[in-house]
Parts: C-alpha cells; sequence; structure tokens
C-alpha cells in the first residue's frame, strides 16, 4: 500500500497550471494527497475509481465548468456527500447563489490565501467525520412542523406534498433548526455546527444559505413562516 492510500484525497480541478500547482504544493505540505486536473470532465472520470475525502473547483473553466461539474456530483449517489470548495474570480452575491444553489458546500473568491483554503479543508472534513458517526448512531428520524416534513432516513424534504430540492448544505441547516424549534440559534453556533470551527469565511456565507433555504420554504425575513431573524443574534425556527 502507498503512503498516498493512507492519506485523505484532495482533488483539484483548476485550468490555470499556475494556481493548481500552488494548491498542490500546500495541500500536499499539510499532509493530504493532493491530485490535481486541469479539466472538469478528467476529475470526474478519476472520481469514478478514486472517491475524494474533498473536492476543489474552478467555476469559470473551458469545456464542463465548476457549476456543471459540481451538479453532476450531487446526482451521483456515490459522490453526492463529498464537500465541495468552489473557486471564482467573481464576488457578486449572485454568483455565489448560484454555486451554493448546485451543492457547493463553501466558496472562496480569488485572489485567495492558500493557509485559509487549508483550514477550509480541514473544516470541511471535520464536518464530514460528524455527519458520518451520527450516521452510524442511527439517528435518522421524521420531523414535522406545520405543513413542512424532513425524513432524515430518506433524506427527503416535503412542505405538504411538494417535495423541496434542498443542497446539503441547506439540508443541514434546515435539520439543526428543526433540532432546536423555537431556540435562538447565534449566528457563530450555526457556523460552527455547519461549517466547522475552523471556517474562517464570511459570515455573510450563511446568509446567502439561509435567503435560499427560506425561499425555498416560502418564507421572506418580513413575512416568515418557518426561519425569523433576531437581529444583532441569529436565527430563531417556528417562532409563531
Amino acid at each position: 500500500m502507498s503512503a498516498a492510500a493512507d492519506k485523505q484525497r484532495v482533488v483539484i480541478v483548476e485550468d490555470d497550471e499556475s494556481i493548481r500547482r500552488l494548491i498542490e504544493v500546500a495541500l500536499s505540505g499539510n499532509g493530504y494527497d493532493a491530485v490535481g486536473f486541469n479539466n472538469a470532465a478528467d476529475a470526474l472520470e478519476n472520481m469514478k475509481s478514486f472517491m475524494p475525502d474533498v473536492a476543489i473547483f474552478d467555476i469559470m473553466m473551458d469545456g464542463m465548468d465548476g457549476l456543471e461539474a459540481v451538479s453532476i456530483m450531487r446526482k451521483n449517489g456515490k459522490l453526492a456527500t463529498v464537500p465541495v470548495i468552489m473557486l471564482t474570480a467573481r464576488d457578486t452575491e449572485a454568483d455565489k447563489i448560484v454555486g451554493l444553489d448546485n451543492g457547493a458546500d463553501d466558496y472562496m473568491t480569488k485572489p485567495f490565501s492558500v493557509l485559509e483554503l487549508c483550514a477550509r479543508v480541514r473544516a470541511q472534513l471535520r464536518r464530514n467525520v460528524h455527519i458520518s458517526a451520527d450516521e452510524e448512531k442511527g439517528t435518522g428520524k421524521v420531523y414535522e412542523f406545520g405543513t413542512l416534513k424532513m425524513d432524515d432516513i430518506t433524506h427527503e424534504v416535503y412542505n405538504g406534498n411538494e417535495q423541496i430540492e434542498l443542497t446539503l448544505k441547506e439540508y443541514e441547516l434546515l435539520k439543526l433548526f428543526m433540532n432546536n424549534p423555537g431556540r435562538v440559534l447565534s449566528r457563530t453556533e450555526i457556523l460552527e455546527k455547519i461549517w466547522g470551527g475552523e471556517y474562517f469565511g464570511e459570515t455573510r456565507t450563511l446568509d446567502i444559505h439561509i435567503g435560499t433555504l427560506r425561499h425555498k420554504l416560502g418564507d421572506s425575513a418580513s413575512n416568515y413562516q418557518y426561519i425569523k431573524t433576531i437581529r444583532g443574534v441569529g436565527y430563531r425556527f417556528l417562532d409563531r
């Protein structure tokens, strides 16, 4: 067995060779099996045989872009839960929402700090360990509040008879809320539980996820049914 087989595998998909090499060197120096690809199609083909522990995708690439690649991963039973960090040269909120809606777990805008990227990789790996531990304990159950129903065994969410398609992060957020009805969850607590204690990203990431989750649940900030903003503190689920 090779030494790389004992290491956690991180796949980097970036068509800029200098950036790709920089990330590979940084992650390898932190003890990961870092494997780079210059296009998404080759990366996805490789994942059929060697599943990564984390994947890092540039969004803007020739051929298949990062958004399409992540969407394909999320529809694949084997790759659906692999944490994905997206890299983008664009810093608009709309671009970030599109990335998160396509199933990304985190994003970083270029230029970025490789130290911060390594920290975010660690946070994603630690989060996945916690998820796996919960699944082994058989904590899956069915939650029901009003017309909202979450089946944590099948990972399906319904509002009435309509199934709601949620990204992995949106699902985890909703599950956290449904496990704590009526309790105010601070922004720091939510970030630590969902993104991990080493998450150094902008707290705006949380706002974007909350916004897309609210939209899918039929909520708005001023006319909420399930998620209420507690100004200066955080959020409360099923306040009324």
